[in-house]
C-alpha cells in the first residue's frame, strides 16, 4: 500500500512530461488518460478506449504497479477484477503500442477508485452481560463506552441508539448520546418491579431518516439487577400503598386476657401472630424482635426469635395495654419497624354463647329489592330475627355479640340478629344458610342454620312497578307538604275575610272580662241615646286620653268607718276606662261618627241658665240661685272633703292596680272613683294628663 502511494506520486510529479511526449509520440492514443470508476465495480468494466493507428499493435506492460487489475479486449481497457475503496484508491497502468518496423511508445494510464459505502459498522461484541446492583446511584456508568463502540470500515461517523426489549423496563438507562453510545442509570432501581431486562443498541453509518443507504449493526446488553438491602422489616399482614410495590403497611395487632389470669400460651392476637418478615427478598436477613414502649408495667415479653407475645404477671386493672413492638435486622439495627399491639382486658367468660333454636326458617319473595326482610315462615308480618343467648348474663342478653353469615353472601345479617336479603332473588327455590353469632369482647362464636324459602311474589296489578317503603316515604312526604300549603292558603283567606270582626270582638270580650268588675251592669245605652263617647286625639307633649262616662247612677255616701251604713248602701259605681289601643281608638271613631252627639263638660266656670235638660258642675264663690234651679255648690274652703275624696280615689286606685297586675294580657286601663256629687245625667268627662305630671296641672288649672 505504501508503495502505491509512492507510486502515485511520482505519476503525478511527472504527470505533464508524459502527456507531452506522447503527444508527439504516434500509434497509439486515448482520450482520457485519467479515468475514474466506483469501487466494487465489476470484472469487464470498461475503464477507458483506446485509439490504435493501423499497423500499431497496443498491449498492457506487465511491469506495471496494478497490471492485475486490467486487461485489453480490442481497444478497449477493462478490469478484470473488482476493486475495493479501502484497499486502494488508484490503479497505474502501462500501454505499449508498436509497429511492425519495431517502433513502439508507451502511453500511461491512472484510474481513480471513488468510495461506496458498502460496509455496516461493527461491534467488538455483539452480545454483552451485566449485572446492576439494585442501589445503584442515578447517572452512574452501567456499560462503558469502549465496550460498546462500533467501527466502519468506511470510515462513516456512527450513529447510535438505545432501545429495551422488555416491558415495563423503559426510561431505566439511556445512553450519552447520539454518537456516544455509553449507557448509564437514568431512574433508580426496583428490585420487586423487576430484575432483568434486554437492551438492544443500534449502530448506524447515516442518521435515522436519512435518504442514503444506512448500513446496521446491533449488539445484545443483557442487564440483571441484584437485589440490595434497601428496606426494612415488614410485619404482616400489610398493605401496598405504592403501584411500585416498595412500601407496606400493616395494621395493629389486637388482643384479650382476662383480667387476674397468666395464660401459659402465646397470646392469641388479630389479624394474627406478630410476625415481620425482610422485604429483601433473595438476602431475607434475621429479624428479632422486641417491646420498645406500653409495657411499664412488665406484664408481657415477646420472644425475640418468634414474634409470640406472653404474659409474666397477672393484668390487675381492667386498663387496656397498647404496647410498641419493634422488628430490627440482626445485621443492620438501622432497618427497622414499629408497630402497636392493643391488649385488652376483660372479664372471664365463664360460658360460651348459643343458639336456643338450632334452625330458623323463614320466607321471601322473589324480585324484592336488596335489603328486604326475611320474614318467619307461617307468619309473614314478623321479620326473622336470630338471637344467641349467653348465660354471663342476668338475662342472658349480650350486648357484645354481632352476627353474620357465613357462606351466602345473597343474604346479610344486622348487628341484631336481622335477616336481609342482600341481591334481588330471581327465582324460587330452598336455601340453607349458616349464621355466626360472635362475641366482640370474648371472640367466642356459635353458628346455627337458616331454611329460606324463596316463595313466588304476590299478584299485582302492573308486573313492571313494584313500590318499595322508600316510594311510600317519598310520596306520604309530597302529600304532607301539600297539605301543608293547602291549610296555610286557607288560613291567610280566613284572615283577610274575617280578621278584622275576629280581631275586635276578641279584644272587646277581653277588655271586658278584665274590667267585669268595674262596670256598670244596670247600664242600659238604650235608655240614654243622647250620650255617646267622644275621643280626644292625644296632645302634643304625649298625653294620654282618658275617657271616662259618667253614668247617671244613685248618690254614694263618703267613706265612713260606719260599716253597717256602708253595707247598706247599693252597691254601684261610676265606671271608667283609659284605652290605649290605637286600633280600637280607629273602631270607636268610625262608631261614633254614625252617632256622635254634642258633648259638654260638666265642669264649667260659667253658669248656663237654659233649661234644656243640661247639668253642669261650676265653681264659684257666691251663687245666685234663681226660682226652679237646682245646683249643688262646692266649696273652695272643703278641704276636709277633698282629702275625703282623694282618699276614695286614691284607694279606687291601689285596688285597680292590684287588679292589673294579675293580667299582665290587658291593653286599657280602667279606673273607678266616686264623687259627692248627687246623681248626675249622662255625660263624658275628658281630662287631658301628660305622663305623670298630668293630673297635678289639671288640679291647678280646676
Amino acid at each position: 500500500m505504501a508503495v502505491s502511494h509512492w507510486l502515485l506520486t511520482s505519476v503525478l510529479f511527472l504527470l505533464p512530461f508524459v502527456t507531452q511526449v506522447s503527444a508527439q509520440q504516434q500509434g497509439c492514443a486515448v482520450n482520457n488518460n485519467k479515468p475514474s470508476i466506483y469501487e466494487n465495480s465489476p470484472p469487464g468494466y470498461v475503464v477507458t478506449t483506446i485509439d490504435v493507428e493501423p499497423d500499431f499493435t497496443a498491449m498492457i506492460d506487465h511491469a506495471s504497479p496494478h497490471v492485475s487489475f486490467f486487461t485489453l479486449q480490442g481497444s478497449k481497457l477493462q478490469l478484470s477484477r473488482s476493486v475495493d475503496y479501502e484497499e486502494d484508491t488508484l490503479l497505474l497502468v502501462y500501454l505499449i503500442c508498436q509497429n511492425i518496423d519495431g517502433q513502439r511508445n508507451s502511453l500511461e494510464i491512472l484510474v481513480t477508485v471513488l468510495n461506496v459505502n458498502d460496509n455496516s459498522p461493527v461491534f467488538k461484541q455483539t452480545n454483552l452481560t451485566d449485572i446492576v446492583p439494585e442501589d445503584t446511584k442515578v447517572n452512574a456508568t452501567i456499560v462503558a463506552r469502549a465496550d460498546l463502540s462500533a467501527s466502519d470500515a468506511d470510515l462513516d461517523t456512527i450513529f447510535y441508539e438505545l432501545t429495551t426489549i422488555v416491558s415495563g423496563t423503559d426510561g431505566y438507562f439511556a445512553i450519552k448520546g447520539v454518537n456516544n453510545p455509553e449507557i448509564y442509570l437514568q431512574k433508580a432501581l426496583n428490585y420487586e418491579k423487576f430484575n432483568s431486562t434486554t437492551l438492544v443498541l443500534y449502530a448506524r453509518d447515516r442518521p435515522v431518516g436519512s435518504t442514503d443507504t444506512i448500513n446496521t449493526a446491533t449488539t445484545t446488553i443483557n442487564i440483571f439487577i441484584e437485589q440490595a438491602d434497601t428496606k426494612p422489616p415488614w410485619f404482616l399482614p400489610c398493605t401496598f400503598i405504592d403501584t411500585g410495590k416498595s412500601i407496606c403497611i400493616s395494621s395493629p395487632y389486637t388482643g384479650r386476657v382476662n383480667i387476674s389470669e397468666i395464660p401459659t400460651e402465646p397470646l392469641i392476637l388479630e389479624p394474627g401472630p406478630i410476625y415481620a418478615i425482610d422485604p429483601d427478598y433473595t438476602l431475607n436477613e434475621k429479624i428479632m424482635y422486641s417491646i420498645v414502649g406500653g409495657d411499664t408495667d412488665e406484664v408481657f415479653s415477646v420472644n425475640a426469635d418468634t414474634g409470640n407475645l406472653t404474659m409474666k404477671k397477672a393484668a390487675t386493672s381492667s386498663a387496656s395495654y397498647l404496647l410498641q413492638v419493634m422488628a430490627t435486622q440482626v445485621n443492620n439495627i438501622q432497618k427497622y419497624s414499629i408497630v402497636s399491639v392493643e391488649i385488652k382486658v376483660i372479664n372471664k367468660s365463664h360460658y360460651p354463647p348459643y343458639f336456643e333454636s338450632k334452625i330458623y326458617n323463614g320466607t321471601v319473595r322473589v324480585l324484592l329489592p336488596p335489603r328486604s326482610f326475611v320474614f318467619k315462615a307461617g307468619n309473614p308480618s314478623a321479620p326473622l330475627m336470630i338471637t344467641a343467648a349467653d348465660e354471663d348474663f342476668p338475662d342472658k342478653v349480650n350486648p357484645n355479640i354481632e352476627y353474620y353469615i357465613k357462606n351466602s353472601t345473597d343474604f346479610i345479617a344486622t348487628k341484631d340478629g336481622l335477616i336481609l336479603t342482600n341481591v334481588m332473588l330471581e327465582s324460587t327455590g330452598t336455601v340453607t344458610i349458616e349464621a355466626v353469632a360472635k362475641d366482640m369482647v370474648s371472640l367466642q362464636e356459635v353458628s346455627t342454620v337458616i331454611v329460606v324459602e324463596v316463595i313466588p311474589a304476590t299478584a299485582v296489578s302492573s308486573p313492571d312497578k313494584r313500590y318499595t317503603a322508600q316510594d311510600m316515604g317519598i310520596l306520604g312526604g309530597t302529600l304532607a307538604a301539600l297539605l301543608l300549603i293547602a291549610l296555610v292558603f286557607l288560613g291567610v283567606m280566613i284572615f283577610k275575610r274575617y280578621g278584622k270582626s275576629v280581631k275586635y270582638p276578641t279584644r272587646k270580650k277581653v277588655s271586658a272580662e278584665i274590667l267585669g268588675g268595674y262596670q256598670n251592669k244596670s247600664y242600659n245605652q238604650y235608655e240614654h241615646p243622647d250620650v255617646s263617647t267622644k275621643q280626644h286625639e292625644t296632645s302634643e307633649n304625649g298625653s294620654v286620653q282618658l275617657k271616662t262616662h259618667v253614668l247617671e247612677q244613685p248618690a254614694l255616701p263618703l267613706p265612713s268607718s260606719n260599716t253597717e251604713e256602708t253595707d247598706s248602701l247599693p252597691k254601684a259605681s261610676i265606671a271608667s276606662t283609659v284605652i290605649f289601643d290605637q286600633e280600637e281608638k280607629e273602631e270607636e271613631v268610625e262608631e261614633e261618627t254614625k252617632h256622635e252627639k254634642e258633648v259638654k263638660s260638666i265642669l264649667k266656670t260659667d253658669r248656663h241658665v237654659a233649661d234644656d235638660g243640661y247639668k253642669a258642675v261650676w265653681f264659684k264663690t257666691d251663687v245666685d240661685l234663681d226660682a226652679g234651679e237646682r245646683a249643688e255648690v262646692i266649696e273652695d274652703n272643703a278641704a276636709d272633703g277633698d282629702d275625703d275624696s282623694d282618699q276614695d280615689l286614691q284607694k279606687n286606685d291601689d285596688e285597680e292596680e292590684e287588679d292589673y297586675d294579675k293580667d299582665d294580657q290587658h291593653r286599657g286601663l280602667g279606673v273607678s272613683f266616686a264623687s259627692e256629687s248627687s246623681s248626675l245625667s249622662a255625660a263624658e268627662v275628658t281630662v287631658n294628663m301628660s305622663h305623670t305630671d298630668a293630673v297635678t296641672e289639671d288640679d291647678d288649672d280646676i
